[in-house]
């Protein structure tokens, strides 16, 4: 099971009586159109009598399902070769008990008549019990009563005085009778209940085996319904499996999981219907289950109710982060506006202020200064309001990337437009292969990333700005000689409202690398954070490649070459 699964394949267990049905049932009812069995290990001399599983199956498959039959070591050898393990006695065994119990004593009457008559009847009895235990040890019960029923009239009529008579004149025959019905009674009993034995065995194994699963995907923590219930489906071969619900016994009932095809909305319109409480029922189409099939059924109704609370929390747990989240969020939104945001207003206002006071008289170089606090004050709240307007577009789900063929040494220049211009070093290869991005998003989110590498940065060390192509994909290095991040918090200063430690004057509000990671991850990038050989942070921006992109020289047009 562990290697199906680690190939992407499914393991199941079908319950069924007849192994080559069970499996053509299977086969139709997840519409399959391969089946692929072993050589049966039966004897040439065996499948004369009952051909093997791989035989029957290829035999019955139709011509929906191909059939492959493999060989093997053990192929013809005859070992582990119990005619009908694990099941009741199939149809083929019934038949043949049933000729060997009556069709056998009248050919053995035929042969001790004509070949030897006067055998005796202590041999004569022994010879009709031969062929009651093997009608027994064939089909059952109801085949050796109906040999022994038959053989002791035969020895009756044929080999006990008066001759050609039902009746029997000397008492030690009626004994002898007696004792040959007893035996043969007897041993067809004892195999009608190994028989059935060996069925209850066999599907008691089976449950076990489905319950065992049921409690282990609760140990595991799965959540799918439709694959429980597709699991059902497989299992007992049906046709739909509909978990249905209502409020109250007088409302009308909804379906809260469906599987296969045509379900039905009521659970009286379906061929087995399992009521699970007050509120719920399974309902299956395809065909009437007999009782013994009802406690794995009950097994899997109850933990289809389990799997469907337990999703119904997960969705109020998820409901109940995201209001948690929200709340989280407009706090932090308050306390931005509240500090944040009014302290660049703070700023421009009282240099408004100041440059319009009639009662001190600036100098140039004073009005020049006052302006120009104006002015990174004017930048500060555009770039705080930005940020803030891009989270509630990220929150909301309304980032539409348009995605398209872009040079990243034509995007990364103009993110730099924020910052110093001795601040940061470039290191765009020309020949770098295109990448598949939003050029606005791209920018924005690398505009970001390289302002607070700026901000964390010493002064005279500036910020490096390198890109390479690994595989299928590029990779955008943005590396400074700050402080650095420990690792438990490297994925903390993702979050929105989140700045690590002491952090310089004019941070912002801590949006800056949440919107840098929203925009590469809408264009199918990531965004992580790594150590700086010898101190500081490195932001990794990787991105993916354009399908079959090469950059190459551009070639000189024909006129220049001539």
């Amino acid at each position: 099971r562990t290697l199906v699964e680690d190939l992407g394949g499914t393991f199941h267990h079908v319950i069924g009586d007849n192994v080559p049905d069970a499996l053509l049932e299977f086969a139709r009812g997840c519409n399959a159109t391969q089946i692929v069995l072993g050589v049966s290990r039966r004897r040439s001399w065996q499948s004369v009598f009952r051909p093997g599983v791989s035989a029957t199956v290829a035999r019955e498959s139709g011509p929906d399902l191909d059939v492959h039959i493999v060989t093997h070591d053990e192929a013809a050898k005859g070992r582990g070769l119990p005619v009908a393990r694990g099941a009741r006695l199939g149809r083929h065994r019934l038949i043949w008990g049933w000729l060997t119990g009556v069709v056998g004593p009248v050919l053995l009457t035929v042969l001790l008549n004509q070949v030897v008559p006067d055998l005796g009847l202590a041999n004569d009895m022994l010879l009709f019990l031969t062929f009651t235990v093997a009608a027994a040890l064939l089909g059952g019960l109801l085949p050796a009563l109906a040999s022994a029923a038959f053989g002791s009239l035969l020895l009756n009529f044929f080999y006990t005085p008066p001759l050609h008579e039902f009746t029997v004149s000397d008492p030690k025959n009626i004994v002898a009778i007696a004792i040959f019905v007893g035996v043969a009674v007897s041993v067809a009993s004892v195999v009608d209940l190994a028989a059935r034995r060996t069925h209850q065995a066999a599907r008691l194994r089976a449950e076990s085996e489905i319950l065992s699963f049921l409690a282990g995907s609760v140990l595991r923590g799965e959540n799918s319904l439709d694959a429980l219930l597709e699991r059902l489906r497989e299992t007992f071969a049906m046709q739909s499996v509909v978990l249905l619900e209502r409020t109250s016994e007088v409302d009308p009932w909804t379906t809260a999981a469906a599987v296969g095809t045509g379900p039905v909305g009521r659970p009286e319109d379906a061929d087995v219907d399992l009521p699970i409480g007050d509120t719920m029922a399974l309902a299956l189409t395809g065909r009437v289950l007999p009782a013994e099939d009802r406690r794995v059924l009950g097994a899997f109704a109850a933990q289809a109710a389990v799997v469907l609370d337990r999703q119904r929390l997960v969705d109020e747990a998820g409901r109940a982060r995201e209001l948690a989240e929200a709340n989280r969020i407009r706090t932090a939104l308050l306390a931005a506006v509240s500090h944040d945001l009014r302290t660049p207003l703070a700023g421009i206002k009282a240099s408004v202020t100041s440059l319009r006071s009639a009662d001190v008289e600036w100098s140039e170089e004073d009005r020049a200064d006052l302006l120009e606090g104006i002015e990174d004050g004017a930048d500060r709240l555009s770039a705080l309001i930005g940020n803030l307007l891009d989270m509630s577009r990220l929150n909301t789900g309304t980032v539409v990337p348009l995605i398209r063929e872009t040079d990243l040494d034509e995007v990364v220049p103009m993110a730099l437009g924020g910052v110093p211009e001795d601040s940061v070093e470039l290191d765009i290869p020309e020949t770098l292969p295109m990448v598949a991005v939003d050029r606005g998003l791209l920018e924005r989110a690398v505009a970001n990333i390289v302002e607070n590498a700026v901000k964390y940065s010493p002064g005279g060390r500036p910020v490096n700005v390198s890109a390479s192509a690994l595989r299928d994909r590029v990779e955008l290095r943005v590396v400074d000689r700050g402080p650095g991040v420990p690792d438990e918090a490297k994925e903390r200063i993702f979050e929105p409202f989140q700045r690590h430690g002491d952090a310089p004057r004019g941070a912002g509000v801590g949006l800056g690398l949440a919107v840098a990671r929203g925009f590469t991850e809408a264009m199918g990038g990531s965004l992580a954070a790594e150590d700086t050989p010898g101190g500081g942070l490195t932001m990794v921006l990787t991105l993916p490649m354009t399908r079959g992109s090469v950059r190459a020289t551009p070639e000189l047009p024909s006129s220049a070459v001539t």
